[in-house]
């Protein structure tokens, strides 16, 4: 594994030599930008191994894209390879249409201790809410980004993540289609604590989330990326590209349905991926990822 081979493939040029904000900041957003959020393996007959060289190769190498547990455990090497304090913590997403958080933990993401402050980097999770920046580890206290704005809240030592919600304009409203979170104004992400996790403690997660018969990565075949103004995501035969905050404090919403024979394509355009095996699109979940 070669910390420089990473630059490249996240198309970063800046100095690594100086472990501070700016530079742990910049390379966060070259990931976003060119690595996705994606789970198709489990559509193509792949197994998602819980393995860094594995990791490596697969997002490195053949440029494929990875889900919280891939993306953010190789960010950690490349965290910790350039000097920073690093520490793997486990959250609960947050499910809205059951208003509830899941039992066991099931989403990976990162704690860097910095120049006395404690931030939260997590390139892993994708979709509409995912960061954009690293965020500093603050109760109650508003945190805008491109995407939105973000805030921590703090109770009895279990934080949770929110984001506020932004006004949509749907182009082809036809394509949408309605679920009983659109009139959302926060939207709960996930909640954690700062109890450190091992990533041995991810093994059992990482092999439910890929087989599990009501597991979301299971019923959804997904893929998204950010891009310079916003985000553009592939879930089942939907193509919905979103450009954050175009005018009014209000975000633009395209969909568009794709055909099978647009899949590849669609995947090499506009994700920068190509298979190696075949992939059959999945949709069966009634679970919202907007």
């Amino acid at each position: 594994m070669d910390i420089k081979e990473y630059f490249a493939r996240i198309s970063y040029r800046g100095s690594p030599d100086k472990p501070d904000l700016a530079t742990m900041s910049d390379i966060f957003q070259h990931h976003i930008q060119a690595v996705p959020f994606e789970n198709l393996s489990i559509h193509c007959g792949e197994g998602i191994e819980l393995d860094l060289e594995a990791t490596y190769n697969k997002i490195v190498r053949k440029k494929r894209g990875g889900w919280c547990m891939e993306n953010n455990y190789l960010l950690s090497w490349v965290l910790k390879t350039l000097g920073y304090n690093v520490t793997l913590l486990g959250a609960k997403v947050y499910v809205p249409e059951l208003d509830t958080y899941p039992d066991e933990i099931d989403h990976l993401l990162l704690q860097v201790e910095l120049d006395g402050k404690s931030y939260i980097v997590d390139a892993g999770f994708g979709m509409a809410y995912q960061l954009w920046q690293p965020m500093e580890l603050i109760s109650g206290t508003d945190q805008p980004q491109t995407p939105g704005v973000f805030r921590f809240q703090e109770e009895n030592g279990i934080w949770y993540l929110e984001k506020v919600k932004r006004k949509q304009r749907v182009l082809n409203q036809s394509t949408s289609t309605s679920h009983n979170v659109e009139n959302e104004v926060c939207r709960r992400v996930y909640l954690f604590t700062l109890q450190p996790q091992d990533i041995e403690e991810f093994r059992g997660c990482n092999a439910h989330l890929q087989t599990a018969p009501d597991s979301l990565f299971v019923t959804k075949s997904i893929c998204s990326l950010q891009t310079p103004d916003g985000i553009r995501a592939l879930v089942g035969w939907k193509l919905t590209e979103i450009k954050y905050n175009y005018k009014d404090n209000t975000d633009l919403v395209e969909i568009r349905i794709l055909a099978d024979e647009e899949m590849e394509k669609t995947l090499k355009e506009k994700f920068k991926i190509t298979l190696d095996k075949k992939f059959v699109p999945v949709n069966t979940s009634r679970f919202s990822l907007f």
